[in-house]
């Protein structure tokens, strides 16, 4: 059970402080990933960027996804699900427009016209306040192969057995603090899972490193 975001953040910087990095970078998952990077980015004196991704739900099931686009990549489908109900990827291509449109709005809002922080060559540290299925990460994944980072990290207080196991053979290493069996919701392992506002998200990322801050550094 963590207090809140900001605490969980705090006990993964532990962990992250003691890998070998090569000039880190913390991206992390708005909205609820923001509180938790910003300990990080701090303790690893690295700066914070985002991966904007937007779910891509069902037509008829809106909660339900069919899949997800990462900002500035093509769209990741659920091909079990998509095969289940006979539709096609093109049969989205309103939704992929909305969700495209969606990504650029949030970048433009939360990152008021900074500049991406570069990845390439660089540790990436992806940073979520948990997973539950890890749709969203499958998505980040191929957006990240895109940049060729010289590693990923990813980096989340709680996450089921079966994501762990999943989602590790995509990343080079994953920090998850706590695992368990009987596993419900993110929410439930948070004494305070208070919704992340968009103004807490650009409040950390006013607060973290400057995009400079991290350059030529490497850890081991």
């Amino acid at each position: 059970m963590f207090e809140d975001r900001i605490s969980a953040g705090l006990q993964l910087a532990k962990e992250l402080a003691e890998l070998p990095m090569t000039d880190p970078v913390v991206l992390a998952l708005p909205r609820g990933g923001a509180p938790v990077a910003l300990p990080i980015a701090q303790a690893l004196h690295a700066p914070m960027d985002l991966i904007l991704i937007r779910k891509i739900g069902m037509p008829s099931n809106p909660e339900l996804a069919a899949g997800a686009l990462a900002e500035g990549s093509n769209p990741i489908f659920n091909g079990a699900l998509l095969q289940a109900t006979g539709m096609k990827p093109e049969d989205f291509a309103p939704h992929v427009a909305q969700a495209r449109e969606e990504n650029a709005a949030r970048r433009a809002s939360y990152l008021q016209g900074r500049d991406p922080v570069e990845l390439e060559g660089r540790t990436v540290i992806v940073v979520d306040d948990g997973i539950a299925t890890g749709a969203t990460f499958m998505a980040a994944h191929f957006w990240l192969k895109e940049r060729k980072p010289a590693g990923v990290i990813l980096a989340v207080p709680v996450a089921p057995p079966e994501a762990v196991d999943e989602l590790g053979s995509l990343v080079d290493t994953l920090v998850c603090l706590l695992s368990p069996k009987e596993f419900w919701a993110v929410g439930a392992h948070y004494r305070d899972f208070t919704q992340t506002s968009d103004d807490e998200v650009m409040a950390a990322l006013a607060a973290a490193p400057n995009a400079g801050a991290g350059k030529d550094k490497t850890w081991h």
